[in-house]
């Protein structure tokens, strides 16, 4: 019987220690809705404002959704809260449009080639964007806790594009690395963009670097003069109105706000050939009806032959405003 007792003992212990909890899962049956245990990531599968098969990816803190249907993030939220990211709600449930001669702007997280002055000779038209990049769905892959949206391959550029976003554990900080990977066609000078489109800010900054390469701390690139630009203490900053407006600097940090959230996007910048002036980053401003700015992160270009694969990553944190004036909200959020 002792033999029996100490047999059934260590079989018990044994099933236990097999057993390790996953580092991810998709809910835990004691939490409620929204909720996930410590140190782990749920995947949702959602209808979204329309297109099946969206995900949510939650640290029970933040939210992200990802729409593989039109390629994009379209949203980085806290849980049961609005979100800062713009979305046309116009566009809600519509599918991409390859053939169109319009720009189908849904709103969102997505990545564009660069430079933007050579789409007119790679693809024979200047706008609107690549189509593989910009106008095609995406397929998805998950694994664990992290969402990989996979593009076609662009038929102009001969590039594929991986997108994996992950979120933080517990904090509220979203990661995007965005793979370029060179498939096929003649070899081509390219930089990998990324094009946050965000809903109008209270005011929107760059973090210059100590010397900036750019006297003024910025270049304007293109349409009007921002609305309310200044240039202090490190800081470029505006505004958004009713008119068209795109500047771009050296810097490594942007940032977003209205007066609930801030949203910080780090992308740093590394040695190497980039377009656009010799820019990185750059805030582009919207006109009416549609009220929102892009924060965009820029790579260097890099010559990609078949095979060749250029890499870039984002990292984004999402804040609750503390200090009314949005200088001084600026600086508590760079630690300063």
């Amino acid at each position: 019987m002792r033999w029996a007792l100490l047999l059934l003992l260590a079989s018990l212990t044994w099933t236990q220690q097999a057993a390790p909890a996953t580092q991810f899962q998709s809910k835990t049956r004691d939490n409620a809705r929204h909720q996930v245990s410590e140190y782990q990531v749920s995947v949702t599968n959602v209808t979204y404002h329309g297109w099946p098969n969206s995900l949510i990816l939650s640290n029970g803190k933040v939210e992200v959704v990802v729409v593989p249907a039109i390629g994009r993030v379209m949203q980085f939220r806290f849980v049961r809260e609005d979100g800062p990211f713009w979305e046309n709600r116009a566009m809600d449930g519509k599918a991409p449009n390859p053939a169109a001669k319009e720009w189908s702007n849904f709103g969102g997280d997505k990545s564009w080639p660069s430079p933007q002055a050579d789409w007119q000779k790679i693809t024979g038209r200047g706008w609107p964007p690549p189509v593989a990049f910009d106008a095609m769905p995406d397929h998805s892959n998950t694994h664990g806790g992290v969402v990989e949206l996979v593009s076609a391959v662009d038929p102009s550029f001969g590039i594929r594009t991986r997108r994996r976003v992950e979120l933080d554990y517990q904090k509220p900080i979203m990661t995007i690395t965005t793979t370029y990977e060179k498939v096929s066609g003649r070899p081509m000078k390219v930089g990998i963009g990324v094009v946050t489109q965000l809903r109008d800010p209270q005011r929107a900054f760059m973090v210059l670097p100590p010397k900036s390469r750019f006297p003024q701390g910025y270049v304007r690139l293109r349409f009007d003069p921002p609305h309310d630009l200044k240039v202090e203490d490190g800081l470029v900053s505006l505004t958004r109105d009713n008119t068209q407006s795109q500047i771009g600097s050296d810097a490594n940090t942007l940032l977003w706000m209205d007066e609930k959230y801030v949203v910080r996007i780090d992308s740093s910048r590394v040695r190497g050939e980039y377009a656009d002036e010799g820019t990185n980053a750059t805030i582009y401003t919207g006109a009416n009806p549609d009220a929102y700015v892009e924060l965009e992160t820029f790579g260097p270009l890099s010559l990609m032959k078949t095979g060749n694969k250029i890499q870039r990553r984002n990292v984004y944190t999402l804040l609750q405003r503390q200090e009314k004036d949005p200088f001084a909200e600026a600086k508590r959020v760079l630690g300063q």
